[in-house]
C-alpha cells in the first residue's frame, strides 16, 4: 500500500510509543452534576490524555469524532492553525495511532477535514487504520451563503470514516437513518394512514416473478425490460387483498406497492449531508452565542445536529464517546442529550472557560440545539481531571508518589494489553489467557512496611494463590524475591522486581 512521507515521519511513526504515560487528576471542585465516572472532562494536551487513558479504556470506545486544526494558515484564537504540511502531519500521526488503540472492534472514527490536508489525511489514515476499514468520505455543505472574494468558493469540508474492521463488516453494526416521512400523503382515505407508494419490481430475472398483472382500466403490464415483478404472483395477490396495489396515472401506469409511514426500517446513509438536515457553520455559531451570548469561542464550531447524525450512525445509548479535540464542547454535549457517555479532551484554558459551562447548562437541561429532538430535559453529570505528573521519571523508574491503583492499570495494560477494570483493592489484578498477575506494592497488604509489604515470600505465595483460587501459572511484580529460582519453577511462578521490570513504555 502507498504510504506518505515527509521530512520527520520516522520519529512520528514512533511517537505514540514514546509518550510517557501521566496521571489523570482528578478536580473535584470542577466536576458536574452528579460526578457520573463514566463521563470524563480532561484538561491538557491530547497526546498526552490519550496516552494516560490506554490503560483504562483501550478498545473501549465505540465512536471517536475529532475536528482537529485545519492548517489553514490563518490564525485562530485558541489554536496554531499555522502549521506548514509536515508539522501537521507529525501532529496528526501519532493521535491517530493512539486512537485507532482506542477504539472498540466494531468502532469507527470520524474527522473533520478541508482540502488544505483531506488527501493527505486519507493516506494517512488508510496507513493507520487500514485502506479496507474507509468507510466513506462524507461531504458536509456547510454553508450556504456565496463566498465572493474567493475564486471559487468553498462550500463543504468533508467527513472520513473508518472502522476497527472493515466497512462490509461494519455496515452490519452501524444504524439506519430514521424515514424520511417526506412524500407520505392518504388521497385515498386509507384508514391505515398517510401512504407513499414505492416500485414494484427489482433486478434480474426470476422466471416465477415473470407473470402479466392487469390494471384496474384493463391495460396489461409486464415486468420493466431486464427486470422482473418485486415478488411471486401469489404475494402480489396477497397486496391486491390487502388493498395495497397502487397504479399511478389513472391506472396506466406500472402497478407500485403502498407502504406506510413507520413501516420502513430505515435509510442506508449517504455521503451528501446537506445543510437542511444537518446543519451549517452559522446554526452553530448561533448555537454557540445562545450559550455564551458575549463571543463566538471558535470560529468553525460543527452544529449539533451533524454531531446528532453521526452518533446516530456510529452508536447506541450507553456506548462510549470520545473527542480529543473537543473544541467548543459540541460533542461531549451532543453526546450526554443522546444518553451516550463520553469523553472531551481540550488543551487550553477554555476546557475550564467554555467546555464546562456549556455542559453545566446542557446538565441543567438547556433546550438549544438538538435538546427538543432528542426529548433532553437535563441529568447526569461528569468528573474533571487535568494532566498530573508521569508515571516514570526520566531514568525509567516508577515515581515516587504513584499509588498502587496506578501502576496496577499500567502493570495490567503492560502485560495483557487490555484495559484494567478490577478494583485495585488487592495485590491480584486478575487472569488473563491463562496467566494471573499480582503487584506487591506498599499498602495494598496494609503493611507500611517496604520489606515486608513488598518481598514475596512463601507464606505470601501462598495468600496469593488462595485468594486467587488459581494454581495455574502466576507473574509477581514484587522488590524482593525469597524464593529461589527452583521454588519458583516448581510453583510455576515468574517474578519481575519493581521498579526495574516494569515497563516504562
Amino acid at each position: 500500500m502507498p504510504t506518505l512521507d515527509w521530512m520527520t515521519r520516522g520519529e512520528d511513526v514512533r511517537a505514540a510509543a514514546a509518550v510517557p504515560y501521566r496521571l489523570l487528576e482528578a478536580m473535584p471542585d470542577l466536576d458536574g452534576g452528579d460526578g457520573d465516572a463514566a463521563n470524563m472532562l480532561i484538561q491538557g494536551d491530547n497526546l498526552d490524555a490519550l496516552k494516560a487513558l490506554l490503560p483504562y479504556y483501550k478498545g473501549a470506545v465505540k465512536c471517536i469524532y475529532i475536528d482537529p486544526p485545519y492548517n489553514t494558515r490563518s490564525a485562530f484564537e485558541h489554536y496554531d492553525d499555522n502549521l506548514e504540511h509536515s508539522q501537521w502531519l507529525a501532529m496528526i500521526y501519532p493521535r491517530l495511532v493512539l486512537l485507532r488503540d482506542l477504539l472498540a472492534e466494531d468502532g469507527s472514527i470520524w474527522v473533520s477535514i478541508d482540502d488544505n490536508e483531506g488527501h493527505y489525511l486519507k493516506v494517512v489514515m488508510d496507513e493507520v487504520f487500514g485502506r479496507r476499514n474507509f468507510l466513506a468520505e462524507i461531504i458536509w455543505q456547510k454553508r450556504t451563503s456565496r463566498e465572493n472574494r474567493a475564486a471559487i468558493g468553498l462550500a463543504h469540508d468533508a467527513i472520513l470514516a473508518y472502522g476497527k474492521m472493515p466497512a462490509v463488516e461494519w455496515k452490519a453494526v452501524r444504524n439506519k437513518l430514521p424515514p424520511n416521512l417526506n412524500g407520505f400523503s392518504n388521497p385515498d382515505a386509507d384508514p391505515r394512514g398517510p401512504w407513499r407508494s414505492i416500485p414494484f419490481s427489482a433486478q434480474g430475472y426470476r422466471p416465477n416473478q415473470m407473470y402479466v398483472i392487469d390494471g384496474p382500466n384493463g391495460e396489461r403490464h409486464e415486468p420493466p425490460r431486464g427486470r422482473c415483478w418485486g415478488a411471486t404472483e401469489e404475494v402480489f395477490r396477497r397486496y391486491e387483498a390487502e388493498n395495497r396495489v397502487y397504479f399511478p396515472r389513472d391506472g396506466a401506469g406500472r402497478p407500485r406497492i403502498k407502504q406506510f409511514a413507520g413501516e420502513e426500517a430505515g435509510l442506508v446513509p449517504m455521503s451528501l449531508w446537506l445543510a437542511e438536515d444537518v446543519g451549517t457553520n452559522e446554526e452553530s455559531k448561533r448555537e454557540i452565542l445562545r450559550l455564551f451570548e458575549d463571543e463566538t469561542p471558535f470560529g468553525t464550531p460543527k452544529p449539533e445536529r451533524l454531531m446528532q447524525r453521526i452518533l446516530h450512525i456510529a452508536s447506541n445509548p450507553g456506548d462510549l464517546v470520545l473527542d480529543s479535540f473537543l473544541g467548543s464542547g459540541t460533542t461531549a454535549a451532543v453526546a450526554h442529550k443522546m444518553g451516550r457517555q463520553w469523553i472531551g479532551i481540550e488543551m487550553g484554558d477554555h476546557a475550564v472557560s467554555h467546555c464546562k459551562p456549556r455542559l453545566d447548562k446542557v446538565i441543567a437541561g438547556e433546550q438549544g440545539g438538538v435538546s427538543e429532538a432528542v426529548g433532553w430535559n437535563g441529568g447526569g453529570g461528569y468528573r474533571f481531571y487535568r494532566l498530573g505528573a508521569p508515571v516514570f521519571e526520566a531514568d525509567g523508574h516508577i515515581a515516587d508518589d504513584i499509588r498502587f491503583s496506578t501502576l496496577a492499570a499500567h502493570i495490567w495494560f503492560s502485560e495483557t494489553g487490555t484495559p484494567f477494570t478490577a478494583a485495585a483493592d488487592s495485590p491480584v489484578l486478575g487472569t488473563h489467557d491463562g496467566m494471573t498477575y499480582a503487584l506487591l506494592y506498599n499498602g495494598i497488604l496494609g503493611d507500611r512496611s517496604v520489606s515486608g509489604g513488598n518481598v514475596l515470600t512463601t507464606a505470601l505465595l501462598d495468600r496469593l494463590r488462595a485468594e486467587s483460587g488459581w494454581d495455574g501459572p502466576m507473574t509477581v511484580y514484587g522488590e524482593w524475591c525469597k524464593l529461589g529460582a527452583a521454588r519458583l519453577a516448581e510453583a510455576d511462578v515468574t517474578f519481575k522486581q519493581t521498579p526495574y521490570d516494569v515497563r516504562a513504555r
